[in-house]
C-alpha cells in the first residue's frame, strides 16, 4: 500500500496557507452570506432543482431531507458540482497531519483515505478535492465517506466524484438523516426581539421551547406569533444590531456537517431562498469595523486575563470565546450579545489600562 501511494504524496505549503484563511472564521458573516447565498447561486440552485427533480424527489422520499437543503449544501460546497477541487487529497491530508491545526484529526482522515484506496471504494486517480481533504459533490471527508456514502444508483461503487451527482447528493441526504434531521422542521427562522430583551439569554447555551420564547415577547420577524417548532436557541451572529435567529434542531445537524455557525446559517438561508423565501429583514451592520485575526487573539487573551477564560487563544471566534465575552459583558453591565466587536476590544483595553470605563 505504501509503495503504491507514496508517489501521490507531497508536502503542500499552499494547503497550510488556505487553512489559515478559512472563510467561515475570518470574513464577517454578511460578506460570507453575500457569496454563499448570492442571487447567482440562488438562480443556479433553482435550475439544478428543476433539472434533477426526479432525483431530488427520490432522495426526499428515501431520507426525509428537504430537496432545497441538499441542494444548498451542494451549491455551497461545489457550486452545484462545478468546482469539486483539484488538490491531491493524500498530499493535502499528509500536510495537515504534519503541520496544520488539528493535526490529530487530519492524521485520522489520512488513514481513512488510505483505507478508501485499500478497499477499492475509491481510485487514486480520482482522489482530488479540496485543500482540506474533502471529496466529491458534497465535499465529504474520507472518514465520512467510509461511514455515510451511499451507492444510490445501484452500480456497486461510490461515485461521489463522478460528474453524475446521484451518489454525491444521496450521500449528503444520508449524512443529514443519520445525524437526526427532522423532516418538516426548518433549520431556524429570523425573529424580532422585544425592547429590553435580556441579551444574556442568547447563545447556544440557552435552549427553551418556542412557547417560552413567545412569553418573553419574541415574535417572528414580521411581528406575527412565533411558530411552535419546539426547542431552540436565539443567536445574534452579528451582535445586537444584526438579525436575531431562533435556531432549532436542524441547525445543529448542519453544524455536524461543518462546525462553523456561519456555514449552518448560510446553508439554511440558501435553502430558504431556493424554496422561495425572502432575504433577512433586519439589515446586517456592514458599517461596523471587523476584527482581524491578531485583534481576535488579543481579545481572547484579555478576556482570559480578566477572569473569563477562552480556553486558549488562537485568533478564531468559537463558542468558548463567545461564552467568555458574554460573561464579561454581563459582568460589566454591557449588552451581553457575545459579539466580538471593535468596541468590546476597546473597552477591554481601557479597563486593563486602568482608564475610566463607561458601560
Amino acid at each position: 500500500m505504501l509503495d503504491r501511494t507514496r508517489p501521490h504524496i507531497a508536502f503542500r505549503p499552499d494547503v497550510l496557507e488556505r487553512q489559515a484563511g478559512q472563510t467561515e472564521f475570518t470574513r464577517p458573516i454578511w460578506d460570507y452570506l453575500d457569496i454563499t447565498a448570492s442571487e447567482d447561486r440562488i438562480r443556479k440552485g433553482r435550475r439544478a432543482l428543476r433539472e434533477h427533480r426526479a432525483l431530488f424527489n427520490a432522495l426526499e422520499a428515501r431520507f426525509g431531507v428537504e430537496s432545497e437543503v441538499v441542494a444548498a449544501i451542494w451549491g455551497i460546497e461545489t457550486g452545484y458540482g462545478t468546482i469539486r477541487g483539484d488538490v491531491p487529497v493524500l498530499s493535502a491530508l499528509a500536510t495537515l497531519a504534519w503541520r496544520g491545526r488539528r493535526a490529530a484529526y487530519f492524521e485520522t482522515e489520512f488513514i481513512a483515505a488510505l483505507r478508501l484506496v485499500q478497499t477499492g471504494k475509491m481510485r487514486l486517480e480520482e482522489m482530488n478535492g479540496s485543500w482540506a481533504g474533502a471529496l466529491g459533490h458534497g465535499q465529504f471527508m474520507p472518514s465520512s465517506i467510509l461511514e455515510f456514502a451511499v451507492d444510490f444508483d445501484g452500480d456497486r461503487r461510490l461515485g461521489l466524484c463522478d460528474d453524475d451527482p446521484t451518489d454525491g447528493l444521496a450521500s449528503i441526504a444520508n449524512y443529514l438523516a443519520k445525524h437526526a434531521w427532522k423532516p418538516g422542521q426548518p433549520w431556524g427562522l429570523e425573529v424580532r426581539l422585544p425592547e429590553g430583551f435580556d441579551l444574556g439569554l442568547t447563545g447556544r447555551d440557552h435552549v427553551a421551547p418556542a412557547s417560552v420564547w413567545a412569553k418573553t415577547g419574541v415574535t417572528a420577524a414580521d411581528g406575527t406569533a412565533l411558530p411552535d417548532y419546539g426547542h431552540g436557541s436565539i443567536l445574534l451572529p452579528a451582535g445586537a444590531r444584526g438579525p436575531a435567529l431562533l435556531v432549532l434542531q436542524n441547525f445543529h445537524v448542519l453544524t455536524s456537517y461543518n462546525r462553523a455557525d456561519a456555514y449552518a446559517i448560510a446553508v439554511g438561508h440558501l435553502a430558504d431562498r431556493l424554496a422561495g423565501g425572502k432575504p433577512f429583514r433586519q439589515p446586517w451592520p456592514t458599517d461596523e469595523p471587523v476584527l482581524n485575526r491578531a485583534e481576535i487573539l488579543e481579545l481572547q487573551q484579555r478576556l482570559t486575563r480578566a477572569g473569563f477564560d477562552t480556553f486558549g487563544a488562537d485568533g478564531l471566534i468559537g463558542r468558548r470565546t463567545r461564552r467568555a465575552l458574554r460573561g464579561w459583558q454581563a459582568a460589566r453591565g454591557l449588552p451581553a450579545d457575545s459579539h466580538p466587536s471593535a468596541g468590546a476590544l476597546a473597552a477591554l483595553r481601557a479597563e486593563q489600562a486602568g482608564e475610566r470605563f463607561e458601560p
